[in-house]
């Protein structure tokens, strides 16, 4: 079971769940997943985040921000910023690159070769991931394609036990393909109001 922290109020839920975090802009939706994701560093398993906004050195001081020091603790990241502004980038253990956000495939590969790390080589049975953000993932592809890439996405969560966590901002996208989308996860967290003064409703879950 994974236990969500303080960040909601929401009994713990099954290895294999997706959760979609909904939520507009400075609302503190990327807080929340963030918060999810350090009580699971407290709680000895491993974090992964997908980063279609920001830089992997950005990622992982905002994490480090809640956590504090991080250097020894299991977090990877996917950088699919990086590569696409024209920076050279080297993979390491820790930090994988796809070239964009358009590149589903490589981010799906990336996201294996983390996964696989820490599951074979160092034993790490319980593993949060991030996908941040579903919108960036609109902007440069269709419905369908993100639909299809999502859909592969939270299997594989489903399939290694994972805990899957995926923000979206609501006020971008018609009602339509919010409902398509929503089909993809087992619960979805909404956010509304500023940070500091946040409803948070949680169903599903």
């Amino acid at each position: 079971m994974y236990e969500l922290g303080d960040a909601v109020q929401a009994a713990p839920v099954d290895p294999g769940t997706n959760v979609l975090i909904s939520g507009p802009p400075m609302a503190g939706k990327e807080a929340i997943a963030y918060r999810i994701l350090a009580h699971g560093l407290e709680n000895g398993e491993g974090v992964v985040i997908v980063s279609t906004t920001d830089s992997a050195d950005k990622t992982v001081e905002s994490l480090a921000d809640i956590v504090g020091d991080i250097d020894d603790l299991p977090v990877g990241v996917v950088d699919c910023v990086t590569q696409q502004q024209g920076a050279d980038t080297q993979n390491t253990r820790t930090v994988k690159y796809a070239s964009s956000p358009v590149d589903m495939t490589g981010i799906g590969i990336q996201l294996s070769e983390l996964l696989e790390d820490f599951y074979e080589r160092r034993g790490l049975q319980s593993n949060r991931v991030l996908l941040q953000s579903i919108s960036t993932l609109l902007m440069y592809s269709d419905l369908q394609t993100v639909f299809r890439f999502l859909h592969v996405f939270t299997g594989r969560i489903a399939s290694v036990g994972g805990l899957g966590l995926y923000t979206i901002d609501p006020t971008t996208h018609d009602d339509q393909e919010m409902n398509t989308l929503k089909q993809l996860f087992d619960g979805v967290i909404a956010v509304e109001g500023a940070h500091g003064d946040q409803q948070i409703q949680v169903s599903g879950l």
